[in-house]
């Protein structure tokens, strides 16, 4: 299975069980890793024969914006299955960054990574 991944997208959400972090939001940043088999749109050189990765970016961004929920888990969970409607893709690993989590000692980042397929 060949790999299309996009790294570091950022969009402002509002999930977090803090009341501080539904009012206020934090920035997000998800990765991520889709599977699928590139192979028909290299032959033809044809878009319509892969992921379009700059609409699954617009989409994501827009689940990382819209309805608050309280865990990353949950988050990243229904940004698989957003990647997942897409034809052709088969596969995805989802990363979603939290690094500004309200965290009391000194850290660079907290992450979930899920990976989820249609089988």
């Amino acid at each position: 299975m060949d790999r299309v991944a996009l790294r570091g997208l950022k969009a402002r959400g509002h999930h977090g069980v803090f009341q501080k972090e539904r009012e206020e939001g934090q920035t997000f940043i998800v990765d991520l890793t889709l599977g699928l088999d590139t192979r028909p749109a290299a032959a033809e050189d044809d878009l319509s024969k892969t992921v379009h990765y700059g609409i699954v970016a617009e989409e994501v961004v827009a689940v990382v914006e819209g309805e608050p929920v309280n865990l990353i888990e949950t988050l990243a969970e229904r940004i698989a299955q957003t990647c997942l409607k897409h034809d052709g893709v088969q596969e995805v690993e989802v990363c979603v960054h939290k690094p500004d989590a309200p965290i009391t000692v000194p850290f660079d980042d907290v992450t979930v990574t899920i990976t989820r397929s249609r089988v």
